[in-house]
C-alpha cells in the first residue's frame, strides 16, 4: 500500500469518525429540545358578616346587640306578671332581625333557657312558650297560630323538638333583614307558691344558612 493511499484510507476514517460524532450531537440535540409551556390560576376568598339584633319595643332605634345572659334583654310582660296567681297567663313580645351589613340569611333557634328562684320554687310551676309571629302580629293567646320555637316549664330545657324561625337578610348590605316577632308566653300553674319570685333567661341563636 502507497503511502498516498494508506493517508486517504486514515482520511475517510477520521471522516467517518467525525461524520458519526456529528451525527450523535444531533440525536443528543433533540432528546434535549422538550417543549412545554404553564398555565398559573388564583383565587381571592372573602368572609361575609353576620349579626343578629333585638328590640324589645320593635322599633328601628331601638335594636342592638344583647350577646351574654348579662347583658340580657329585659322582656315587657303583660299584667300581672308581678303579682301572678295560679292560672294567670301573661305574654311578652321581642323582636329579631339580622343587621345591616349581613350577607347570609339565618335559621333562629331557641337553644338554652336558665332560671333562678329568689324565693320559692316557682321555676317548676311556671311553664313557657315561645312563637315567632310576624312583625306586626299581637303577642297575646292568638300568637299559638306561629311557629312554636320551644316550651316547657322555667326549670326546664327548650324542647328539642321545637322548629326554626328563618330569618331574611335586607333587600341591600346597607339594609336590616325582616323582623321576626317573638311571642312569649308564661302561664302560673296551679301550684304556685306565694311570695316567691323567679328570674328566666331565654337564649336564641342564630345560625346563617
Amino acid at each position: 500500500m502507497t503511502e498516498v493511499h494508506a493517508r486517504s484510507l486514515r482520511s475517510r476514517k477520521i471522516r467517518a469518525v467525525l461524520a458519526g460524532g456529528v451525527v450523535l450531537g444531533v440525536g443528543a440535540a433533540v432528546t434535549l429540545a422538550a417543549w412545554n409551556d404553564s398555565e398559573f390560576t388564583t383565587g381571592l376568598f372573602g368572609a361575609g358578616s353576620f349579626d343578629l339584633q333585638g328590640s324589645a319595643t320593635g322599633d328601628d332605634l331601638d335594636y342592638t346587640d344583647h350577646a351574654s345572659a348579662g347583658g340580657a334583654a329585659e322582656l315587657t310582660f303583660s299584667a300581672p306578671f308581678d303579682n301572678l296567681a295560679p292560672d294567670d297567663v301573661v305574654y311578652a313580645p321581642y323582636w329579631v332581625r339580622l343587621a345591616a351589613g349581613t350577607t347570609s340569611p339565618a335559621s333562629l333557634d331557641l337553644v338554652a333557657l336558665d332560671s333562678t328562684d329568689t324565693t320559692g320554687t316557682n321555676s317548676a310551676n311556671l311553664s313557657y312558650e315561645v312563637y315567632a309571629i310576624g312583625e306586626a302580629a299581637a303577642c297575646d293567646e292568638t300568637a299559638t297560630a306561629g311557629t312554636l320555637l320551644g316550651s316547657g316549664t322555667l326549670v326546664d330545657e327548650p324542647a328539642v323538638a321545637g322548629g326554626t324561625a328563618s330569618l331574611p337578610v335586607g333587600a341591600t348590605t346597607a339594609d336590616p333583614g325582616d323582623a321576626t316577632q317573638l311571642c312569649t308566653i308564661v302561664t302560673a300553674g296551679p301550684d304556685l307558691e306565694q311570695g316567691g319570685e323567679t328570674t328566666a333567661v331565654w337564649q336564641f341563636t342564630a345560625t346563617s344558612e
